[in-house]
């Protein structure tokens, strides 16, 4: 009898422990960094060991916010967080920067959500975990930049 409990009982935590609960996620150490591009702007987090996790880039003659991130394979999707919504994204992956990206207009309301989430934002790509990052103000000023 206990090996026929036994079995669902181990699928059963690794489920639970492969579903985190992002709401109550702590956000990775490092920090946020904005600077004027050329066609826009850009925004970057950085990891605390000086490692770019993520990019949001403005390209303000096609009011089109880019993100990336570093991966080591392709994945058909990003998946969103923040506070208010989830979306997950099509995205492409580009092996000679090693980043996987997508990009919405600047009207889209995963940017809104982004910019006013309660206290962390995170990024899923593929298998790896999810990038749970501070909503700063920095992607919150790349995003104005592209509405202007």
């Amino acid at each position: 009898m206990r090996l026929q409990i036994a079995g669902p009982l181990a699928l059963f935590a690794a489920c639970s422990a492969s579903a985190q609960d992002l709401s109550t996620a702590i956000p990775a150490t490092g920090s946020w960094s904005y600077a004027p591009a050329t066609d826009g702007s850009e925004a970057v987090f950085t990891s605390a060991s000086g490692s770019p996790q993520l990019w949001l880039h403005c390209t303000r003659a096609t009011r089109r916010i880019t993100f990336s991130r570093p991966a080591t394979a392709a994945t058909a999707f990003i998946k969103i967080w923040t506070s208010s919504q989830t979306r997950s994204v099509a995205s492409s992956f580009n092996p000679a920067t090693g980043r996987v990206t997508f990009e919405v207009a600047a009207f889209d309301s995963l940017l809104d959500a982004i910019a006013s989430s309660r206290g962390r934002i995170a990024f899923t790509v593929g298998p790896q975990p999810p990038l749970v990052v501070p909503p700063w103000a920095e992607p919150a000023r790349v995003i104005e930049d592209c509405r202007v």
